[in-house]
């Protein structure tokens, strides 16, 4: 019966990695819903007086895909729908563009969870909200009434209740603080419950670059990767959006745009296949049915500038998470599909070398090519991100070249270091949170986070198990320490029954003296003992011969002389006491082949003439 068992078993996992692999293929991507809600309270005069949230927004708009549906909320004390839910078109956009003027600082109070039960109506989305992001703007706290205690309520039931129910129906929450004086904890707690972003905007000047991340987040778009000033675009191309932020010299010139004949296009002057908007930190620009080749941008492009595509044959990553830890890794899986099947050509495979690029927060990077020699059979680029050095946002960048076709992914997840706690909670915290460990002065080893502990631990088992231990854990571990214990008494029981057997063994052959315990302990009497150290340390510590030191030799004939078999022990424990030095350090001792000095030999002659009438002695009295 346990071999078949075993056989099942074997055939299951062997099974199983097959099945997992076959099943591993990122899909095409479903149409996406965005919604929008902005925070319009009166504080806003102070974070945005400038109010740069009309050029974010804008800027979303124009970066949305065509295939999504999205709406805008503005809110303080009540909620307005400034630009209503819809699919995302060339009237939507000039919608929002139009509207966005409404945004402003007028509202009394920051009423952010009935902005959210709003615009998650049912009657937007037919009472599903999977593939749902929201994109929350705030700058403030929670503020329903001048009564604190209303506040706090309020404030606990988008937690416990609010937030969990719209999750559980399939919606992710993007949230992004405006200064540090909003509601940081809650902001977090919301998206972490919901597996979606949190951004710290320190000031309106950033809101371009966190709203293009937290749409990046809720809708990755391929790119065409940027060198230099210049990108190619391949036949398969059918539009594409060039976003251009100023670049760091903050150059006011116009920026233009080249085609691959030579053509210059700008704000100013475009033809009618080209949409431009022009704003003060970026130009947004959309080209439908470009011409293939390579095309220049006059001007610097500064950071997070890109280039997204439309086209028919894709690369497809899969989904990548938020944030993640050591104990969840990000399982990075990269496919082609053109016309919405997956390429699985040889051919076409061989010429992509495809590589993914991590950039930590101070700005280093490495990167890995997942393309080897020869293409992957199941047209699938695989690879795995575990530990990180260090806790933060990490910056992943997937590169696909196949000299006429290139493809760009970027994503920014963050690594939760929970070893090194440095990971803030995930569940709602309260109003007082938990020690900062970041602040602690002594640091944790980074090639060993996992085994970090403070010094003042007084077990071990506390420094090695890293928290929180969960009860599968601890039931792993109990069952260890079972284990552990009953392989020592076994092991035990056998050495004590091979003692037992030694012990009695030699009683039985007739010794005179009981064993000891201790298996080197010494056998030998006092006086034995005695004389063996002493000869011993005659044979080191004797530079020159002096005739006083006759009178001490007697003892050796006694040890020579000796017919106890504990002798046999004597000259083993004496060896192994000599082992434990370096006797070439003693200039004085003879070595092999060297002759003892005239008065060693004679000292010899007399204890061997001495020897000789004990013996003669003896044989006399003998009958």
């Amino acid at each position: 019966m346990l071999k078949p068992l075993s056989t099942l078993a074997l055939f299951l996992v062997l099974l199983f990695p097959a099945a997992l692999s076959a099943q591993s293929a990122p899909g095409l991507p479903d149409n996406a819903d965005v919604r929008l809600i902005v925070d319009i309270s009166g504080s806003m005069k102070k974070t945005d007086p400038d109010n740069l949230r009309r050029p974010a927004v804008r800027l979303l708009a124009g970066m949305l895909p065509g295939d999504a549906s999205a709406g805008l909320w503005t809110f303080g004390q009540y909620v307005n729908m400034l630009v209503p839910h819809g699919t995302v078109d060339e009237a939507w956009r000039e919608t929002v563009r139009a509207r966005s003027a409404g945004i402003n600082s007028v509202a009394l109070r920051t009423n952010l969870g009935k902005a959210i039960e709003v615009a998650s109506d049912d009657y937007y989305s037919n009472g599903t909200l999977e593939n749902t992001h929201f994109i929350l703007l705030t700058d403030g706290k929670v503020d329903i009434a001048p009564d604190d205690a209303a506040n706090r309520q309020e404030r606990k039931r988008i937690l416990e209740k609010l937030v969990p129910r719209l999750t559980a129906r399939g919606a992710t929450f993007h949230a992004i603080a405006l200064s540090d004086a909003a509601d940081t904890d809650m902001l977090r707690a919301i998206a972490d419950a919901s597996g979606g972003s949190y951004s710290l905007a320190t000031s309106a000047d950033e809101l371009n670059r966190v709203f293009l991340r937290a749409l990046n987040a809720a809708v990755p778009q391929e790119q065409l990767p940027i060198e230099g000033n210049r990108f190619t675009v391949d036949r398969g191309v059918k539009e594409f959006t060039a976003l251009i932020f100023r670049g760091t010299g903050g150059s006011d010139e116009p920026l233009s745009l080249v085609d691959p004949d030579g053509n210059r296009r700008s704000a100013a002057d475009y033809p009618d296949n080209t949409r431009w908007l022009s704003e003060q930190a970026y130009d947004l620009i959309t080209v439908k049915s470009p011409q293939a080749g390579e095309w220049r941008i006059d001007g610097e492009p500064g950071e997070d500038s890109r280039v997204t595509v439309v086209s028919d044959l894709r690369m497809v990553v899969s989904d990548v998470p938020s944030s993640f830890g050591e104990d969840d890794p990000v399982q990075v899986r990269v496919a082609f599909y053109e016309d919405e099947q997956q390429l699985l050509d040889p051919e076409f495979l061989g010429l992509l070398r495809v590589t993914l690029t991590l950039t930590a927060p101070d700005g280093r990077s490495g990167t890995k090519v997942l393309s080897g020699e020869l293409p992957p059979g199941d047209g699938i680029y695989r690879d795995t991100i575990g530990s990180l050095p260090d806790a933060g946002d990490y910056q992943l960048t997937v590169l696909a070249d196949g000299h006429t076709f290139s493809r760009k992914f970027t994503a920014t997840l963050r690594f939760v270091n929970s070893a090194a706690g440095g990971a803030e909670p995930v569940s709602p915290p309260g109003d007082q949170g938990p020690i900062d460990l970041s602040e602690v002065e002594e640091p944790e080893p980074l090639p060993e986070p996992a085994d970090a502990a403070p010094e003042s631990g007084k077990t071990e088992p506390e420094a090695e198990a890293p928290p929180p231990v969960t009860e599968a854990e601890e039931a792993g571990q109990k069952t260890a320490w079972l284990l552990t214990g009953g392989i020592g008494a076994a092991l035990l029981a056998i050495l004590g029954g091979a003692l037992f057997w030694f012990l009695r063994r030699r009683k039985q052959g007739g010794e005179d003296e009981p064993a000891s315990d201790t298996p080197l302990a010494d056998t030998r009497t006092p006086d034995e003992t005695e004389e063996a150290d002493v000869s011993v340390v005659e044979k080191a510590s004797e530079p020159e011969p002096e005739p006083e030191a006759e009178p001490e030799q007697p003892p050796k004939p006694k040890e020579e002389a000796s017919p106890e078999p504990e002798d046999d022990d004597t000259d083993e424990l004496a060896e192994f006491g000599l082992e434990d030095f370096d006797l070439s350090e003693f200039d004085d001792l003879p070595g092999e082949g060297e002759e003892p000095g005239d008065e060693q030999d004679s000292r010899e002659e007399s204890d061997d003439d001495s020897r000789e009438k004990k013996r003669g002695d003896e044989g006399k009295d003998k009958p």
